[in-house]
């Protein structure tokens, strides 16, 4: 498969010719997609091995958690702020490229420690620049694809790519050696998607607007129902983010299987994802939401039951409905609900009370029952977690339907 992005080197070409021209759509969204496909490959690095490597440093399973609940908090606060400051001045692209060179700068200060409190510090100010990136891109998808914003998945795929490539790659190469290795691979990774993010095109020049355009948008309360609801989905994932790679290693799996295991998950989502146009015609918002959080229930429920390789490989083939159709549903929701001119805005607020809110309550939890229980039973928890988040997002289904305005 033709990587799509590789016309960008001829706009480069051009543009040292001095007779550069707008990039056309198609060009717009290989970019795009690169960044994707770089953000997720360092994303493979780190979401696997960097708890696995705290727990080698000998931190306790709280530290891990309050590691990784941390980042969360910042990734809340300032994605918000960077979101606002972005849609306030119509910064978005130089604010992307700057918070895209300062978080890999930022990231080289591990290569200097593995004791907690700086491992803290340098968490934190990490997050800081890292925190806008992701609901950044979302709002940039959003941008190029127009009209055509059903097609997300085909975009957000490269994705997945990256992180089946990188995930695997990283796991047989970590195998026979020390998982300390991720640091400096991460700062590499995160050097060159900061380099690439300089190719972004800029987008047509726009006034100030006045700081806040969606408080429209925040007085719905399918919104909030929405919000309520994916915020518990992400807490129920706070087992499988935070501790999934340590509750495998303590049952005996070498890094290749955990890698394996990572990569697999990236592979079912590429399904939906690939045919999301198709999906998202046929069923509304609402109901794969929905959906998706009753397949979480179910998927924890399998995950505490599993002791087989089979059998934990089979689970990962659920997060093209946990992760996938549960993830474009709620970037599409999001931008419906939002006006055109807080749309960065919103895509923050829901990358902040989701992966933000979300993750840090599930980390904060996880971290402090692993210390009583185990890895094991976190995923038993994790399911009564979904299916509280079901049933608020069950409720924003029932409302969407009594509502005679809603367009989705």
């Amino acid at each position: 498969m033709n990587a799509p992005w590789l016309r960008s080197a001829e706009d480069a070409r051009k543009a040292s010719e001095g007779v550069f021209h707008p990039p056309s759509d198609r060009s717009r969204q290989a970019l795009v997609a690169l960044q994707y496909f770089l953000y997720f490959g360092v994303f493979a690095i780190y979401l696997p091995y960097f708890n696995l490597y705290c727990y080698h440093l000998g931190f306790s399973g709280l530290q891990i958690g309050i590691l990784s609940a941390l980042r969360s908090m910042a990734l809340v606060v300032f994605g918000l702020v960077w979101g606002a400051l972005a849609d306030r001045y119509q910064s978005r692209r130089g604010i992307f490229i700057l918070c895209s060179l300062a978080t890999a700068i930022v990231w080289s200060g591990y290569l200097a420690t593995g004791r907690f409190a700086p491992m803290l510090a340098i968490t934190v100010a990490h997050a800081l620049f890292f925190a806008p990136l992701i609901s950044f891109l979302e709002a940039f998808s959003m941008d190029v694809l127009g009209a055509r914003k059903q097609r997300y998945g085909r975009l957000r795929v490269w994705g997945s790519i990256g992180f089946i490539l990188v995930v695997l790659a990283i796991g047989r190469l970590l195998e026979n050696r020390p998982v300390n290795l991720i640091v400096p691979l991460i700062l590499v990774g995160s050097g060159v998607q900061a380099v690439f993010a300089l190719a972004l095109p800029r987008s047509e020049s726009k006034p100030a607007r006045p700081l806040w355009q969606g408080a429209s948008a925040m007085r719905r309360l399918r919104l909030w129902l929405f919000l309520a609801g994916a915020f518990l989905m992400l807490v129920s994932h706070g087992a499988y983010y935070g501790f999934f790679s340590i509750h495998l290693e303590m049952a005996g799996f070498g890094k290749s299987f955990i890698g394996m295991a990572w990569a697999l998950a990236s592979m079912a989502e590429i399904g939906v994802m690939i045919r999301s146009e198709g999906l998202f015609r046929r069923f509304s918002l609402p109901a794969v939401l929905v959906f998706s959080i009753a397949v979480a229930v179910l998927r924890w429920i399998l995950v505490w039951l599993a002791v087989s390789p089979a059998a934990i490989l089979a689970t990962q083939i659920l997060h093209a409905v946990t992760y996938g159709t549960f993830h474009m549903a709620s970037i599409l929701f999001v931008d419906r609900l939002m006006p055109e001119a807080a749309k960065t805005s919103g895509q923050a607020l829901n990358n902040a009370v989701t992966y933000g809110l979300g993750n840090m309550a599930g980390f904060f939890l996880n971290g402090y029952l692993f210390e009583i229980m185990g890895t094991r039973p976190l995923f038993l928890v994790s399911a009564g977690i979904a299916l509280a988040g079901g049933l608020l997002m069950a409720a924003a289904l029932r409302f969407q339907r009594s509502d005679p305005e809603s367009r989705i």
